[in-house]
């Protein structure tokens, strides 16, 4: 069997195409699977660590307006769609799977060309650009959020949700709790907004640690990310809040523990990418989420609006969120044991546990 996957650009691209893959290579020990990418994404980095081949492609993404940049970057995608053809035919694939980015586009467009068999998967509610131009012309759409069907002209879609880490699938609070050695009747608050760290986010995160250290009510953990660990704890630290005075306050750079931190949280406070979402639905957790107003075409927006008409999140959009509409929500949620159990069950109910058996399945069909 020869698989050609392509994906990039954001690490919610790469992940589930590389999720992909494992579960192929699980069953298909001879399997020859590579991958498209390009050679400044999170893909140059993750592909090549999870043990896969890279092909490297120069195209890179197009703005609606007209530039210098945006004519090089069309010629570069045309371009794109010849270099991907030549290689299918040296490759010679029985299917190429495309997980979204820049580089999904020529690699899919030029297999539908060449009659390869086609299929493209699509994490989030609103689908991408790159999705919505070649969803027509795909054999099979497959998505990450039922919403995104009516967002879509395609020849056949089926929900598969969003495949996740066997860490998260199989992690459990008390356990969790045990091994952080947090104790079970102590209320826990996670946020987290992003690996670089959002300014926006972090600001409005110290705000609220300032309302509420001197509750003493739950303990919160923070991730500040890359560039917020810089300037956070400082800034922190000028309002007296520091982890001697206030030892309930946990702020780090990143969670490399997640799975064992949001198993052992009552409440998540973060953004909406897919794959999050996806990770605090099969974990059942309540959340407030703040949908990133940088994403591409607002999607971060419709991924939370999609958890927040279930009943499994609260919505706050950043332009309306303050540290007193936050900490109002965060004490209104954890003082309702009612309501934080019918959000755990709302976020069950969306979620998908066998996403990546279900891909492997249709994918299948497509190669008999």
């Amino acid at each position: 069997m020869k698989v050609l996957l392509c994906g990039g650009g954001t690490a919610g691209h790469v992940n589930p195409a590389i999720a992909i893959a494992d579960f192929i290579r699980a069953r298909h020990g001879q399997a020859d699977i590579r991958f498209v990418g390009t050679d400044y994404g999170i893909e140059s980095k993750l592909v090549p660590r999870a043990g896969y081949p890279l092909i490297e492609m120069d195209v890179h993404g197009l703005k609606r307006r007209l530039t210098v940049d945006n004519i090089k970057n069309l010629a570069k995608a045309l371009g794109a769609i010849r270099v991907s053809k030549r290689l299918l035919r040296e490759f010679c694939p029985d299917l190429v799977v495309g997980t979204g980015g820049y580089v999904s586009g020529p690699v899919v467009w030029a297999a539908c060309d060449l009659g390869v068999p086609t299929a493209i998967h699509e994490q989030n509610a609103f689908p991408g650009l790159t999705t919505r131009k070649l969803a027509p012309r795909a054999d099979l759409v497959m998505l990450g959020f039922d919403d995104a069907k009516e967002r879509l002209h395609c020849k056949r879609s089926v929900l598969v949700g969003n495949p996740i880490k066997q860490e998260i699938l199989f992690a459990d609070k008390d356990r969790a709790r045990q091994k952080l050695g947090i104790a079970k009747d102590m209320r826990m608050v996670v946020s987290f907004g992003g690996s670089m760290g959002s300014r926006p986010f972090n600001e409005n995160i110290r705000d609220f640690m300032a309302l509420h250290c001197g509750d003493h009510a739950f303990l919160h953990v923070h991730a500040a990310g890359q560039f917020g660990i810089k300037w956070l704890p400082g800034e922190l630290a000028e309002r007296g809040i520091t982890p001697e005075a206030f030892p309930l306050i946990d702020v780090r750079e990143y969670i490399f523990d997640m799975q064992d931190v949001m198993a052992a949280a009552d409440l998540l406070i973060c953004r909406s990418g897919a794959i999050t979402l996806g990770e605090l639905a099969v974990m059942g957790k309540p959340a407030i989420l703040i949908p990133s107003p940088n994403a591409t075409d607002n999607h971060q927006y419709y991924n939370a609006l999609a958890f927040s008409k279930a009943g499994a999140a609260l919505l706050l959009e950043e332009k309306d969120c303050t540290a007193r509409s936050m900490y109002d929500a965060v004490r209104a949620l954890l003082d309702d044991p009612k309501r934080l159990a019918a959000m755990h069950e709302a976020a069950l109910g969306l979620a998908i546990f066998d996403s990546a058996q279900r891909i492997y399945d249709n994918i299948m069909t497509l190669i008999r």
